[in-house]
């Protein structure tokens, strides 16, 4: 799991590819400006976020995600 919290757009790309699948090939929406319009609208709310953490002795970067309950630190 760390290593797609440093590196978050292969999450985005994954999920932007999955998403047009789903919705070119099971659910047959016709036009392609609107479902990958959807998909990638979609992938970028799904995606991880970066937040960057000032503590006492350093800044951290914190990556949370939808599907964590607790958030990744990163050096």
């Amino acid at each position: 799991m760390e290593y797609l919290a440093k590196k978050p757009f292969v999450v985005v790309f994954v999920l932007t590819l999955s998403f047009i699948f789903l919705l070119d090939f099971v659910i047959n929406i016709e036009n392609s400006i609107i479902s990958k319009g959807i998909s990638a609208s979609l992938a970028v709310i799904l995606s991880p976020r970066k937040k960057k953490i000032k503590t006492q002795t350093e800044e951290k970067i914190q990556i949370t995600w939808v599907f964590l309950k607790t958030p990744i630190y990163l050096n």
